[in-house]
């Protein structure tokens, strides 16, 4: 077997790459960060997904409806 002589990089372990290294000063707000609520849960859609929602309302009721079919006694649960 081969013996390892470290990491493959010419960086220390400890050492970022240029491009991992973050510039605060040129940093900015996150504009969505208003629209999100408190204990909300962010989920990021699928383009072919997303085409057919125009808004969080209609992927939240439908969802709703899902669990509640679910829920239904002698209807199949998924997975």
């Amino acid at each position: 077997m081969k013996k390892r002589r470290g990491p493959r990089n010419r960086h220390a372990q400890g050492d970022l790459a240029r491009e991992y290294r973050f510039n605060y000063s040129e940093s900015r707000p996150n504009r969505f960060a208003r629209q999100i609520t408190k204990n909300a849960v962010v989920v990021v859609l699928d383009p072919d997904v997303a085409a057919v929602f125009r808004d969080p309302k209609r992927v939240n009721s439908l969802l709703r409806a899902t669990i509640a079919a679910l829920k239904k006694p002698g209807s199949r649960r998924a997975g």
